[in-house]
């Protein structure tokens, strides 16, 4: 009997030492995972050495996306990415809307309405991915800005409710390249829990910005080549 015990007393040390173990490479996981997440989103006071250490991780080939929830059931969604490419390549690819649906991912149409010059009309029609589920989302939007520095968009008629933002195109010196900003608000016009909305953007905004970054890389790789 006391054998049995000793040995059960044993047992649950060593069941203690594991859980313990187990909890505390969770929580390193945990603290690296949100330390390297992401950028601040507006508004939010950072120092030198925060804007320093983004930067040098976008540098390193990282995107990074940050998430929050806004009030009324907006998502707000920035990410952040760096481009081998000067400002004027990465908007161009930015805005060849009627070329969206052969290289963003999850984009099944699109293109332009209307151009004024300062203004144009743009439609898209994408799969959007929810739990199991898939949904085709149309959209059609306004877009403006400041050739190269900021592209302003805003649905006009849609699948959402809310749906504006921005591209910001910073150029950054040494060697000409762009570190691009995305930023906008989101709320579907159908029954999404926020969670969900979240998890969506938290999957495709990579994507969309990795294909803007190789899309506009390979057209700078192919001009310095035709040189």
């Amino acid at each position: 009997m006391q054998a049995n015990d000793e040995h059960t007393g044993d047992t649950m040390k060593k069941l203690i030492s594991t859980t313990r173990w187990v909890t505390m490479l969770l929580m390193i996981a945990l603290h690296s995972s949100v330390s390297s997440a992401a950028l601040p989103l507006p508004g939010t006071p950072v120092s030198s050495d925060t804007l320093s250490m983004a930067r040098t991780m976008l540098l390193n080939g990282k995107i990074i996306v940050s998430l929050s929830q806004l009030e009324n059931g907006v998502t707000g969604v920035r990410g952040d990415v760096y481009i081998a490419a000067p400002p004027e390549t990465v908007w161009a690819v930015i805005t060849d809307y009627n070329n969206h649906k052969n290289f963003v991912p999850g984009v099944l149409d699109s293109g332009i309405i209307s151009d004024t010059g300062s203004e144009k009309v743009m439609f898209e029609k994408g799969k959007s991915g929810l739990f199991v589920f898939s949904k085709t989302v149309n959209v059609k939007m306004r877009v403006w800005g400041e050739k190269p520095k900021r592209l302003n968009f805003e649905q006009i008629t849609g699948d959402f409710k809310v749906y504006h933002g921005e591209w910001l195109l910073l150029v950054s010196p040494p060697d000409k390249g762009t570190f691009l900003t995305y930023k906008a608000e989101v709320k579907p016009d159908f029954f999404a829990p926020g969670f969900a909305v979240r998890n969506v953007q938290k999957k495709e905004c990579p994507l969309m910005l990795s294909a803007m970054k190789k899309r506009s890389e390979s057209l700078t790789s192919l001009a310095i080549k035709s040189q």
